[in-house]
C-alpha cells in the first residue's frame, strides 16, 4: 500500500466507521430481528428465541392498523412534499428578487423554524389548532365564521397536521434553493426576456431547467422525510382521531415500545425502508430522463 493510498484510508476510515455503527450494523439487527418473535420476555430467556420467517410479516398483511397507517404515511408525502417544495421554491424566488430588501433578515426568520424543537413548536401549533380557544378559531370567530375542530376532525387532522410540518421544515429546501438560484445564468434571463419572454416563460425554460437537479434533491430528500413523519402526529393528535394520523413509524413505535413487539417492529422498520428506496430509485430514474440532468 502506498503512502497515498494509507493517507486515504486513515481519512476515510474514522467515517466508515460511524456509518458501519450506525446504519450497517442497525440495518443487519433489524433484518435479524424481524425473521424472529423476538419481544421483551426474550430480553430474559435468549434460549427460547424462534425463528419464524416470514411470519411477522404476514401478521403484518392480514392488521387492518397496518394498512391504515400505510394509506396515512402516503397521504402525508402525497400532500405534504409538493405543499414543501412549493413554499420553498418560491420564499426562494421571492428573496431572489432584486427589489426586496433586507434579504439577510428575512432568510433567518423563515429558516428559523427549521432549526427550533420540533416538540416546542408543535405543542404551539396545538393550541392554534385548538377548538375552543385556538388563535385559527378566534380569528374565524372574529369574521362571524364558526369554529373548525382542526385535530379532532378525521378529514381535516392530515392537512392541519401538514401545514405545521410544511412551516417547520420549507425553510431548508428554500436556502438550497436560494443557493441554486443565484447559478442560474443572468445572460440567458436577459436574452429571453429580449426575446420577450414573460416572467412565466422564464422561470418554464430558463429557471426551472437550471435548478433541475437541485429540484430533484429536495424532492427524494422530502418524500424520504414525510414517510417518517412520527413527532408531529405524537405530539398533536397521539395518532388520532381514529387513527387518522397515525403513520408507519408511529405504528412502528407502537408495536416495539408499547406492545414491546421487537420482531413485527423490526419488519415494519424493514418495510419502510424498503419503500424509501423504492421511491428513492424511481425518482432518480425520472429524473434522469429529464433534459436538464
Amino acid at each position: 500500500m502506498t503512502r497515498q493510498q494509507r493517507a486515504g484510508l486513515a481519512f476515510t476510515l474514522p467515517v466508515l466507521t460511524v456509518i458501519a455503527l450506525v446504519f450497517v450494523l442497525p440495518t443487519a439487527l433489524a433484518l435479524t430481528l424481524s425473521v424472529t418473535d423476538y419481544s421483551v420476555y426474550a430480553l430474559a430467556d435468549w434460549a427460547n428465541l424462534s425463528f419464524v420467517g416470514l411470519g411477522n410479516f404476514r401478521e403484518l398483511a392480514d392488521n387492518p392498523l397496518f394498512w391504515r397507517a400505510l394509506g396515512n404515511t402516503l397521504a402525508f408525502a402525497a400532500l405534504g412534499v409538493p405543499m414543501a417544495i412549493v413554499a420553498s421554491l418560491a420564499a426562494a424566488l421571492l428573496l431572489s428578487d432584486a427589489t426586496v430588501r433586507w434579504k439577510p433578515l428575512w432568510r433567518v426568520i423563515l429558516f428559523a423554524p427549521y432549526v427550533t424543537s420540533v416538540v416546542a413548536t408543535a405543542v404551539v401549533w396545538r393550541f392554534l389548532f385548538n377548538e375552543r380557544y385556538g388563535l385559527l378559531n378566534r380569528a374565524l370567530g372574529a369574521v362571524g365564521l364558526p369554529g373548525v375542530d382542526w385535530l379532532g376532525d378525521p378529514h381535516l387532522s392530515i392537512p392541519s397536521i401538514l401545514l405545521f410540518v410544511t412551516w417547520k421544515v420549507f425553510g431548508y429546501n428554500m436556502i438550497v434553493f436560494t443557493a441554486a438560484l443565484s447559478a442560474v445564468s443572468g445572460e440567458l434571463m436577459e436574452a429571453a426576456r429580449l426575446d420577450g419572454a414573460g416572467p412565466w416563460r422564464r422561470f418554464r425554460h430558463v429557471t426551472l431547467p437550471a435548478i433541475g437537479p437541485t429540484l430533484l434533491l429536495a424532492a427524494v430528500m422530502s418524500v424520504a422525510g414525510f414517510l417518517q413523519l412520527f413527532t408531529e402526529p405524537y405530539v398533536m393528535t397521539l395518532g388520532g382521531p381514529a387513527q387518522s394520523t397515525t403513520t408507519i413509524l408511529y405504528f412502528m413505535f407502537d408495536e416495539g415500545f408499547k406492545w414491546w413487539n421487537l420482531g413485527q417492529a423490526s419488519a415494519v422498520a424493514l418495510v419502510l425502508f424498503a419503500m424509501i428506496l423504492a421511491v428513492t430509485l424511481v425518482q432518480v430514474r425520472v429524473g434522469r430522463r429529464r433534459e436538464w440532468l
